[in-house]
């Protein structure tokens, strides 16, 4: 975004995957109508925004997904003269087509929503945004493939689509390869190709029967081996790394957050 004064923070960075740029900022400007030359796809952060899109005057909030057109004439003006902060992820038109026709999209199809209220966008596009910027120790592409798959459904279908479903052998089959080596990555369109089935719907049909994307069933069977192998004696490390975990630090951060202890406790309780 550019034009206008009163800036008080921007913070610009390459992600890791090629073709996407980063951008994190707080201000309380008011943006003359301009455009981009790439998609974008953001999140309101605090404070509101009004603004003009391809589809008419729009607002968003605290939590509301925003979505821009490369080349839509758009502006932003703080709600209340106040301020407010955003995040957004721009991308280069040939990644967000090749995404598309994952989805059974045209690849030159455009956003259909300039905002989304709050919902499980929320929190994909967070995960996204940490897959992508942040440390290089997760198993970030993994988890962006799913994530921008789930994003783009709701910003690309016009019309509500049918539910998806796939045989149950064919989950069954993903799951237990999940389970049996959950120490192993494996991308969605690995999953998706053996199943029969594009990623997208791969995707919602392994969610509607799990409740998680593979990546998050992935971790939860990643830590339930950790588990296991703690409470059979095998030190931290060890335990770290034979569940594919980068280090002993990266199975803490995931460990605590499941089950609010870190794997240390559990360690040290059985030496009692």
């Amino acid at each position: 975004m550019a034009g206008g004064t009163h800036t008080e923070a921007f913070d610009i960075q390459p992600c890791r995957l090629p073709g996407i740029l980063a951008v994190e900022a707080t201000s309380s400007r008011a943006f003359g109508r301009h455009t981009h030359d790439r998609f974008g796809i953001g999140m309101i952060l605090q404070g509101a925004q009004d603004s003009a899109s391809g589809r008419g005057e729009v607002r968003a909030e605290p939590g509301c997904l925003i979505a821009v057109n490369p080349n839509e004439v758009h502006d932003g003006r703080p709600v209340a003269h106040g301020s407010r902060s955003w995040r957004m992820l721009y991308f280069d038109t040939a990644l967000i087509g090749h995404v598309a026709q994952a989805l059974g999209q045209s690849p030159g199809c455009e956003f259909a929503y300039p905002v989304l209220p709050r919902s499980a966008t929320n929190q994909a596009f967070h995960r996204l945004h940490a897959a992508l910027t942040g440390p290089a120790s997760e198993p970030w592409w993994e988890v962006a493939e799913q994530e921008l798959l789930s994003i783009l459904g709701p910003l690309v279908e016009s019309a509500p689509t049918p539910p998806l479903s796939l045989p149950r052998q064919a989950i069954a089959r993903a799951r237990a390869r999940l389970d049996e080596a959950p120490e192993q990555a494996v991308s969605l369109a690995e999953l998706a190709f053996e199943a029969g089935v594009s990623p997208h719907h791969f995707l919602r049909a392994f969610k509607a029967v799990t409740a998680l994307p593979p990546h998050a069933y992935r971790l939860q069977r990643q830590l339930h081996k950790a588990h296991r192998l703690i409470l059979a004696g095998e030190p931290l490390i060890q335990a770290a790394l034979a569940t594919g975990f980068a280090d002993q630090s990266h199975l803490n951060r995931h460990f605590t957050r499941a089950y609010g202890y870190t794997p240390g406790v559990l360690a040290r309780a059985l030496r009692r």
